[in-house]
């Protein structure tokens, strides 16, 4: 990977060319280092890169703080005491790594992990200049802020701190914290007046629950707060700040899990409404419809019985179990219920509301999917039209209006058209998600498809591999859009000749398509009529 490749914003490779010039500025002297990074994975290709390109004239070293007595100067002290070249004072960097693992609450003990590590760090200055080497601390953006407070004299010795911006964090805000304030009290989180985007590390509110679980009491407080986790894993995997998408899934299904059987036992039903519904839209996003389609249907009787039939949330639940019927293939289940939603949402919400846009959207979407363009259309632009109004021109949700209506120019073969929205859309998305977010692989297929469908196959190859790399390591092997991925790299190697190559893909998405979605779907259909065209064809060639 190179310089350029690692580094797509301008402060991002700011701080680096920082970072390489304090490391070699004193190559006999320690050099104390601080830099800042929530997303785990950036931060190791950041490493990486600068180990390779300080060799060999500054030799690298890692270290990795200790749980339970994490200092500093002893897990350096350990690591020179068992290298000959450190021992001789030679040009090093020493990274250390292990500060984001360490826990912010205490829960019953008399000082948390990260007190400990900061009480070292307070009284380590002096001790630290026994190692005349660059030493690179790395940070969150939680821990820096709480090491400014808490060890201010280490801190007044800093020769650097370099910010390195990501889309991921492994911190929950005050503001996500604020529904489950109460359950806090007498624990030291404090400032939950604040806006601060890193209040609590998620681990430690995994472990706070866990805590409540050891008391055995099984109360709405503890129900409460597997919904709000449940709900915190959510929102990450929508705005892209999830450090592995697939486990933070599952992690959201776990504790909505938790939730629905809890507020159930305890007879809250409004609650489980809620719940059912998410946990649903969670089995929906990866492709298990079969599981959420039960999910969805409880959601919707219980919203309908305790609000009634005019209310924000049976709408909600009227276009989710809409979206699903979509996503199956069962589109004359789902245009009444999209069409009774967006009635619903009309009524209740007003004409302008991001809500209805939603609405249109989707129901724009049904008909595309059905081939009824010409009603699509409208419905699109007024969709684009009012999240513009409504949210400004910087939000997913404009991009995803971006890429559909982009979809449906195709489908008309309005090629100009569709090309400009799409690279558009991906822009918009690529500026607000990051580079790793199934939108952004939705967005290069699409892109793809388009330069298929005229003709452009050496631009079109890419950006398929791209977005099939992407989606097998965001959602997994088995999940529907893999299957599409594959699908449609497989129509391109049909379309130059590649039929070897071509067939082996068809099988791969038609097997995957016929486990999760059944034999019937129309996508099973369709790639099962492409490898049966293109055998057709190999056998009337020969």
């Amino acid at each position: 990977m190179t310089i350029n490749e690692l580094f797509d914003d301008d402060d991002n490779l700011d701080a680096y060319d920082d970072l390489i010039v304090s490391i070699q500025a004193k190559e006999q002297g320690l050099s104390l280092l601080i830099a800042v990074c929530d997303d785990l994975n950036f931060r190791e290709q950041i490493i990486e890169q600068y180990e390779t390109e300080l060799q060999p004239e500054i030799r690298p070293y890692r270290v990795t703080l200790p749980r339970g007595e994490p200092s500093l100067r002893a897990a350096i002290a350990h690591l020179v005491e068992n290298e000959a070249y450190l021992q001789q004072h030679q040009p090093a960097v020493i990274t250390v790594t292990g500060a984001e693992k360490l826990y912010f609450l205490k829960l019953g003990k008399e000082r948390s992990e990260q007190e400990i590590f900061f009480g070292y760090l307070q009284w380590t200055r002096e001790a630290l200049r026994e190692f005349p080497f660059a030493i690179v601390l790395w940070v969150t953006n939680q821990l820096l802020v709480s090491l400014i407070k808490k060890a201010p004299d280490f801190w007044s010795w800093r020769n650097g701190v370099f910010h390195f911006i990501s889309k991921k964090k492994n911190t929950v805000s005050s503001r996500e914290l604020e529904p489950i304030f109460y359950a806090f009290i007498g624990h030291e989180i404090s400032n939950f007046d604040d806006d601060n985007p890193y209040l609590l590390p998620i681990e430690d509110l995994q472990r706070f629950i866990q805590d409540q679980e050891k008391r055995g009491e099984k109360d709405a407080t503890l129900a409460t707060l597997y919904f709000n986790l449940g709900h915190i894993y959510s929102e990450r995997l929508e705005r892209s700040e999830f450090q592995d998408y697939q486990k933070e899934q599952e992690l959201g299904i776990k504790y909505l899990s938790k939730a629905v059987e809890l507020q159930k036992e305890l007879g809250l039903e409004r609650d489980v409404a809620l719940s059912l519904n998410n946990l649903a839209e969670l089995y929906r996003s990866q492709g298990k419809y079969s599981q959420a389609e039960p999910l969805h249907i409880q959601a919707l009787a219980l919203s309908r019985k305790l609000l009634g039939e005019e209310h924000p949330s049976v709408a909600t639940s009227l276009n989710n179990l809409a979206a699903l019927y979509r996503s199956q293939g069962r589109y004359s289940e789902a245009e009444p219920l999209y069409i009774e939603a967006l009635a619903l949402r009309r009524k209740l919400l007003g004409e302008e509301h991001p809500s209805v846009a939603t609405s249109l959207n989707n129901l724009a979407e049904l008909y595309r999917s059905q081939r009824r363009y010409s009603e699509a259309e409208p419905l699109y632009i007024e969709a684009l039209a009012l999240w513009r109004k409504l949210l400004g021109e910087e939000h997913p949700d404009v991009a995803t209006s971006l890429n559909n209506l982009a979809l449906l120019y195709r489908s008309q073969g309005k090629y100009s058209e569709a090309e400009l929205l799409l690279i558009q859309a991906l822009a918009l998305w690529r500026e607000l998600l990051g580079e790793e977010h199934p939108s952004i692989a939705t967005s290069l297929n699409n892109l793809a498809e388009l330069y298929r469908s005229q003709g452009k196959y050496r631009e079109a190859e890419p950006l398929y591999i791209q977005a099939l790399a992407l989606r097998r390591k965001l959602l997994g092997e088995e999940h529907p859009s893999v299957a599409t991925s594959l699908n449609n790299l497989a129509a391109l190697y049909n379309s130059q000749g590649k039929y070897s190559q071509a067939e082996a893909l068809y099988i791969q998405a038609l097997n995957i398509l016929e486990r999760q979605l059944g034999l019937n779907h129309p996508n099973t259909v369709t790639v099962r009529k492409n490898l049966a065209y293109l055998r057709d064809s190999l056998t009337s060639e020969q």
